[in-house]
């Protein structure tokens, strides 16, 4: 094992699903520029899971939009299907569960960001889709599927599925006063240097509008700007 077991653990609580095969969890978290650098660990990342993954998501989520909406003609389950099985959507996803801070990924890829970033954060969350297919048969990978979707789902059917929360904020206030000032502040950090927390207020000109949470300063402000959205009535909990 390469990843500490207790981390392995200590996600399988977070995505809760506790796998019979630890190792294909690892390999769901091992991205392409690790194995690259380490050369006893050449070709085993998650390239292979992301393929899999992909078809499970899609069926996953096709299946429960064609059943719980019978009225919708097949343009609509398409249109509705690829806003959400779309990298924006599941980079969300993996924010919210931290996918970023259990990668295991080469020392390059890291320090250029690689841990927030989009592309890389949604093939991980179909790798762990096929790895859950894997250790534990498709209605294991569906659930999970549909604990981390259902709700971006319904929000979608209703014109509410936001994945840049920061820009649709701008939006919003900037359609109702051309001159508001929105700026990000950071009130505090906690934790070292490998596990901080970032805690930020979005300001509206000089009023706190929603106050946010995150392991990166991006992570927090996009949690500030929802949770203002989420005050003004623009998106559900």
């Amino acid at each position: 094992m390469i990843i500490e077991i207790n981390e392995l653990n200590e996600f399988e609580n977070i995505i809760n699903y506790k796998f019979n095969d630890i190792e294909i969890l690892e390999k769901s978290l091992t991205h392409s520029s690790y194995s690259n650098e380490d050369r006893s660990y050449n070709k085993v990342n998650n390239e292979r899971l992301e393929f899999l993954g992909d078809a499970v998501l899609s069926i996953s989520v096709s299946r429960f939009i064609f059943d719980k909406f019978p009225e919708y003609p097949e343009g609509d389950l398409t249109k509705l299907r690829s806003q959400v099985v779309c990298e924006d959507m599941l980079s969300v996803v993996a924010a919210n569960l931290n996918v970023g801070k259990y990668l295991l990924m080469g020392k390059g890829e890291e320090s250029s960001g690689g841990r927030e970033r989009k592309s890389i954060l949604a093939d991980a969350v179909e790798a762990i889709i096929a790895a859950i297919y894997i250790d534990g048969g498709y209605k294991k990978a569906e659930k999970f599927v549909l604990d981390n979707l259902t709700g971006y789902i319904h929000d979608a059917v209703k014109g509410k599925l936001v994945t840049d929360f920061k820009s649709y904020l701008q939006e919003y206030y900037q359609g109702k006063n051309h001159n508001c000032k929105i700026r990000y502040v950071v009130t505090s950090e906690e934790g070292p240097d490998h596990e901080k927390m970032f805690h930020v207020n979005v300001m509206i000109n000089k009023s706190v509008a929603g106050k946010g949470s995150g392991k990166s300063k991006k992570l927090a402000e996009q949690d500030a700007a929802r949770n203002a959205l989420i005050s003004e009535g623009q998106l559900n909990e």
